[in-house]
């Protein structure tokens, strides 16, 4: 199971109370207060860890709280500090506060750290009200509590590159040729269930390029027909987009008409992506009538950089890897 959304109850620990003591001792007639301070709260910390792939760990487990301090003591011994409660997240990861509908932070690398909730400060006792004219202070100040509140957790992968297309169009194998990972494959449309990020490695210590492989898409995916288009969060931050179609023409389906189909889902989800820089990739190029249907689409479409490649035979795959290299430092550097 895959979770990339989650919504999660929070609560920061309460302050301990401070203590009502006085001081009682053998062969001291006069003795005086000696109540100890309470201990704070936890706080409730959100830490971004790479090895944490998605937001599971709180799908079956909605709610969390930080340790409450302890009481103060006699003898002027303050109460323990309560635990902090922290919660591991993946990166990337956007949190919303849903009581004031604004987004409250968000962790993007390894090892940031935020304090989503404070918790409480401790109590203080009665040590604190003496006075010459109060020796026997009997006041104490109780703790404060935690801050809580319920708060959305939303994954957003992060990754240069994001790969659009079809079901059934190539992006899980051209993944798998591209990067390391090894994705499910197969001759029948959904296998991709789920995002995934990879990374192009170009060796020679050339930086590497990360890629977001997202389920397909269908006609009416913001109506939520198939798997929906709510994955299409995962290529939000991308830098370049490309998309990949099916130049066999397989199913019946037109390339042309499928181009057009991503383009008006991506503008029903955020008409902010339609700017972005985007590739086109012909893929099954081996399969016959490709050829044809490449040569119609390039006379439409001149503008657009077009790529042809055959994930069967791997054709054109090292052509697409040195252009992503070439394409996407361009962009950056325009973007600078």
């Amino acid at each position: 199971m895959f979770v990339d959304e989650v919504e999660i109850k929070l609560r920061a620990g309460d302050g301990g109370n401070g203590c009502l003591s006085f001081r009682r001792e053998k062969y001291i007639p006069k003795g005086g207060p000696n109540g100890g301070d309470g201990g704070d709260g936890g706080d409730v910390v959100l830490l971004c860890d790479q090895n944490v792939g998605d937001l599971i760990d709180y799908k079956f487990k909605p709610h969390a709280r930080a340790q409450s301090g302890e009481a103060g003591k006699g003898s002027q011994c303050h109460g323990k500090n309560g635990q902090d409660c922290i919660l591991k997240v993946p990166s990337g990861t956007v949190v919303h506060n849903l009581e004031t509908g604004q987004v409250a932070t968000e962790l993007l690398g390894h090892g940031d750290r935020v304090i989503l909730l404070k918790g409480g400060k401790g109590g203080l006792g009665n040590e604190h009200f003496k006075s010459a004219t109060n020796q026997a202070p009997r006041q104490t100040i109780p703790g404060t509590p935690g801050e809580h509140g319920v708060f959305r957790f939303e994954m957003k992968s992060i990754a240069q590159i994001g790969l659009v297309g079809f079901p059934n169009a190539g992006k899980s194998t051209l993944t798998n040729l591209l990067t390391a990972t090894r994705r499910k494959t197969g001759p029948y449309p959904f296998t991709t269930l789920h995002p995934k990020v990879g990374a192009i490695d170009y060796g020679c210590g050339l930086p590497m390029l990360t890629i977001a492989d997202i389920p397909g898409l269908v006609e009416g995916a913001h109506g939520n027909r198939g798997l929906g288009f709510r994955f299409l969060r995962h290529i939000e931050r991308c830098s370049l987009l490309a998309f990949i179609l099916d130049m066999g023409a397989e199913g019946g389906r037109s390339p042309m008409d499928d181009y057009h189909i991503l383009l008006n889902e991506l503008e029903c989800y955020d008409p902010q992506l339609l700017g972005r820089p985007r590739l086109l990739i012909g893929n099954k190029m081996d399969l016959e009538g490709a050829q044809g249907q490449m040569e119609e689409f390039c006379e439409k479409f001149p503008n657009i950089s077009f790529f042809p490649i055959s994930c069967a035979t791997g054709d054109g795959i090292s052509k697409l890897k040195a252009a992503f290299s070439s394409i996407f430092h361009r962009v950056s550097d325009a973007s600078a």
